[in-house]
């Protein structure tokens, strides 16, 4: 069984651009994902450029701003399922545009819309950063305690993110400070700079699990000036905006994880099926053959999921609860068919023969980003 397609009829237009991804997958992505996973601490800017060529970076992105005009959720869950099977990391690092660009599309005039999306059109394609994480506040987005205090002109950052991805390779940042820190959620407010801002200091790479391809840093604020005009929405509003992000970056990264899934599954099966032990192929075993339906059958419902709160999303409806079910369900699933495929290959699979090790590894980040598994429950629970 191949598990390839969506339950609902594609454009042509989308039929392409999955098209494109899965070529890119196979000749781009998958031949160099062990070379990446090993380097550990090194952006693979080659490969974000090569994608870039082909518009694979800002395919999200509205056509008025130059990008692919592929803004519905539903396309960006089929492209990042396509480039996450190819390789998790580097598949999330390719479409990290779109992270950067939602609270902006959310909150932001036409002019900022114009001012800092535009640039990450063309060939040359600038990498991009989205700063909410504290060393205190991961979840919890609400308690962040950076500050943005008013002056002549603009306002002052003050504080400290941490788990920044592409920190100090982005050329622009959203960020999110405190300009009322009696405050909660109402107190928090967008900012947009840029990579060279006075004060602007990151910290060294970081040592992670998986996901590599992703560099995150610790990112410092000293007394960081802010004109105006770079204030993204008003003043309290940002976390309206980021929430609203984290409902269609939920569900974006939930078709990450299906990807992944659905690549150490094929992987597995394959393997099944010329592996023989006893004599026969060991997919003739029974515990082996129930196990792949298990990872079968969970892909299918991880991805129908993920599919229809994207429609949600596209439809206009407010998807808080649904988002947080299909993330829940999409990254534990992922974390289930890794853990099964290692488990079906035996000692091979626990191994740095094969990439299933690998792909276990990579997927537990989708436990955790935007959102842990405890707190997309919380969401739901509060959704009922």
């Amino acid at each position: 069984m191949t598990i390839h397609f969506p339950a609902w009829p594609l454009t042509d237009e989308q039929r392409q651009i999955v098209q494109l991804c899965r070529d890119f997958a196979a000749k781009e992505i998958r031949p160099r994902a062990r070379e990446v996973d090993e380097a550990d601490v090194v952006t693979p800017v080659d490969l974000f450029a090569k994608a870039a060529e082909v518009g694979i970076t800002n395919f999200m992105l509205p056509e008025e701003y130059g990008g692919g005009g592929f803004t519905d959720v539903f396309t960006q869950c089929l492209v990042q399922e396509e480039l996450c099977w190819g390789d998790p990391g580097i598949g999330n690092l390719l479409c990290s545009n779109g992270f950067y660009a939602d609270p902006i599309l959310v909150l932001g005039t036409g002019e900022q819309k114009r001012r800092w999306l535009t640039p990450l059109t063309g060939p040359d394609a600038p990498m991009t950063a989205l700063a909410t994480t504290e060393p205190n506040a991961g979840s919890d987005a609400a308690s962040m305690i950076t500050t943005a205090r008013r002056v002549e002109g603009g306002y002052e950052l003050t504080g400290q993110k941490a788990w920044i991805s592409n920190a100090g390779a982005a050329r622009y940042y959203v960020v999110f400070a405190k300009t009322d820190r009696s405050k909660r959620s109402a107190g928090v407010t967008a900012f947009l700079l840029e990579r060279d801002a006075p004060g602007l200091r990151f910290g060294e790479p970081m040592r992670k699990m998986g996901q590599r391809a992703i560099v995150c840093r610790e990112v410092f604020f000293d007394n960081v000036f802010v004109p105006a005009e770079h204030r993204l929405g008003d003043e309290g509003r940002g976390f309206h905006g980021l929430m609203g992000a984290f409902d269609i970056s939920r569900v974006v990264l939930g078709a990450a994880a299906v990807g992944a899934a659905r690549a150490a599954y094929e992987f597995a099966l394959d393997y099944a099926r010329h592996r023989q032990q006893f004599g026969v192929p060991i997919i003739e075993h029974q515990a082996v053959a129930f196990r792949l339906s298990d990872m079968a059958t969970r892909i299918e419902s991880a991805r129908l999921l993920v599919h229809h709160a994207a429609r949600q999303i596209d439809a206009g409806q407010r998807v808080t609860g649904l988002a947080a079910m299909a993330k829940l369900t999409a990254s534990e699933t992922a974390m289930f068919v890794t853990w099964a495929a290692v488990q079906t290959l035996g000692g091979w699979g626990y191994s740095r023969e094969f990439p299933v090790e690998q792909w276990m590894r990579d997927v537990k980040l989708e436990e955790i980003e935007e959102g842990t598994s405890d707190i997309m429950r919380l969401v739901i629970s509060r959704h009922l």
